[in-house]
Order: C-alpha cells, then sequence, then structure tokens
C-alpha cells in the first residue's frame, strides 16, 4: 500500500494562488496544453515553519498561508468505553510544542456517520461553544460532507447570511468488483476569491450542495483534488508514493491530495506513522477543519470501498 518512493512524473510547480481561484471551467483545455509544455521539476514540499496564533477558532479555519506546509500528527484514542467503537481522535501541531488543533468523535445514534469537530480536546458536545465543524456520510457510507457551525439552512435568516457553510466534500469510488487495490477519492472544496479568502459556499439544501454541484458537473467557485495514484513497485510488491520521510508505516488509508494541474505541489498528506499515530500535513487553500475532516472520513467502514 502507498508508502515510500515513487517514480511518478513530476510537473513543475504552479502558482497556488491561480491554481485554486474562484472560477468555473472555462480554461480547461488551455491548462492541458500549458501542462503538456511544463518541464520537469522538484517535489514540492515547502518548509513548516513556527506556526503561532491568536485564535484557535480562527486559525483552524484559515487556508494555509501560501508556501507553508502546516505538519500535524493526528492520535488516535480507543481507550474508555465502547471498546474503541467511538474513539477520539486529536489533532496538534507536529512541533515542539506540540499546539492542540482539534479533537473528533463519531456521534451515536446518528443514522449515519456523523463526526463532531471540537476546538476544545475535553468538550465534544454539539451544544458546547467549542463545536467547530462536522463531517456526514451518506448511508452507504462513501460520500462525505464538512460542514462548520453555523445555523442549519431552516433555521437560518432569509438572506442566508447566518447559514452553515459547506467547507469540502469527499468521494469514494465505489469498488462493486471487489478488486483489491488503493483507494481512489475525489475531494471538493470552495475556491478561493482574491483576497486568498474562500468563497462561501451556503445552499439551501442538500439538493444545491457540493455533491450534487460536482454530480452536475456545476463547479463554478469549486476546486476539484483527487489522490494521488501509487506507482506499482517490484522490488517491494506494493503501491507506492513518496511522503518525504513523514510516513512510515504502510496502510491503506495513506494518501496523498493533489490538483491534476500541477501533480507536485501536495494540498494535503496522510499516513500511518504508529498503530494510533499519523502526520496530516497541509497547504494552501485548505484549512485544519477541513483537512482534520477528510482525514476522519477515511477511519470510517466503508465495506463498498475496500
Amino acid at each position: 500500500e502507498p508508502e515510500t518512493k515513487s517514480k511518478s512524473k513530476k510537473k513543475e510547480n504552479s502558482n497556488p494562488a491561480s491554481m485554486f481561484a474562484a472560477g468555473g471551467d472555462k480554461d480547461k483545455g488551455k491548462d492541458k496544453d500549458k501542462d503538456k509544455k511544463k518541464k520537469k521539476g522538484k517535489r514540492f514540499l515547502p518548509p513548516s515553519p513556527d506556526i503561532e496564533f491568536d485564535s484557535l477558532e480562527e486559525f483552524v479555519m484559515q487556508p494555509a498561508q501560501q508556501g507553508v506546509t502546516v505538519k500535524c500528527k493526528m492520535t488516535r484514542d480507543k481507550r474508555g468505553m465502547d471498546k474503541g467503537l467511538y474513539p477520539t481522535y486529536y489533532l496538534h501541531l507536529d512541533n515542539e510544542k506540540k499546539v492542540f488543533l482539534l479533537a473528533g468523535r463519531k456521534r451515536k445514534k446518528s443514522t449515519t456517520s456523523n463526526y463532531l469537530i471540537s476546538i476544545d480536546p475535553t468538550d465534544l458536545s454539539r451544544g458546547g461553544e467549542n463545536f467547530i465543524g462536522k463531517l456526514r456520510s451518506n448511508m452507504m457510507g462513501t460520500k462525505f460532507t464538512v460542514f462548520d457551525n453555523a445555523l442549519h439552512p431552516d433555521r437560518a435568516l432569509p438572506d442566508m447570511s447566518n447559514a452553515r457553510q459547506e467547507l469540502a466534500a469527499i468521494i469514494y469510488e465505489t469498488n462493486v468488483l471487489g478488486i483489491k487495490g488503493p483507494r481512489r477519492l475525489t475531494v471538493i472544496i470552495p475556491g478561493m476569491g482574491k483576497d486568498s479568502e474562500r468563497v462561501p459556499i451556503r445552499p439551501r439544501s442538500d439538493n444545491n450542495g457540493l455533491l450534487m454541484k460536482f454530480q452536475n458537473r456545476k463547479m463554478d467557485n469549486l476546486i476539484e483534488l483527487h489522490n494521488k495514484t501509487p506507482t506499482w513497485n517490484d522490488d517491494t510488491a506494493s503501491h507506492v508514493l513518496n511522503f518525504n520521510g513523514r510516513v512510515t508505516q504502510a496502510s491503506i488509508k495513506n494518501f496523498q491530495i493533489i490538483h491534476s494541474k500541477d501533480e507536485a505541489y501536495i494540498v494535503m498528506q496522510f499516513g500511518r506513522v504508529a498503530d494510533d499515530a499519523f502526520t496530516l500535513d497541509y497547504s494552501y487553500p485548505m484549512c485544519a477543519v477541513q483537512a482534520f475532516a477528510i482525514a476522519l472520513s477515511s477511519f470510517d467502514g466503508k465495506i463498498t470501498c475496500e
């Protein structure tokens, strides 16, 4: 499964600001022509400086700074009640201070998988003031939507100004034939405005949400990302990816998220380093809540995707 080195072709770095700018799909053909002319470049993995912030709530919702990879460690705690059925997941900055960022746990008694995301490791309640967002799956457990903590559309103002935003949609390709191999996933996130601010997506119903927009190919102001396809390594008889030393154990959960315009620019990567420990790194235009929610979705049981 995805782990170490890859011999895949690499592309020259694109400008992240232009690659993720809000807009439609009008220039798709031009982009393909540009890609053909690109030369081979080095893998893009910016340094992770000491990250400091005044407001945790603001930081976890803000896109990573351009040119910076935010390196994090995600841990899974199976101790306590329910015998590991409802583990708690924690996200910390992967530096000397190990600053806490987010916690998440699957809700009980939900008809579909529903994860609460909090900025307090001791408060994972829906009504608490530390509730920052949630991850919700469809009945099959193959499609997920990430929301912020604002109001449900039914309770919002008529102009929807205080309605919740959809931060991401995650789609796992169903494996109906049962063929073993790397997972394939697509991630849809809002595009970025001129000021590097996320374009707000506040649908009145699921019929106008990110998943339906993607299904109907209405991709204005949206960004479509995919996991990087691992290459087959004959020596190890496995699929491999180059995580630049950030991932040390093979797992079906290891993945990298990229944009088709530049496969060398890693928007997010996630992989195992111990039984219950993982590294999670993200770059512009992703924020911590988006990246954490995508990682949480990979832990959910997807019978049809394995």
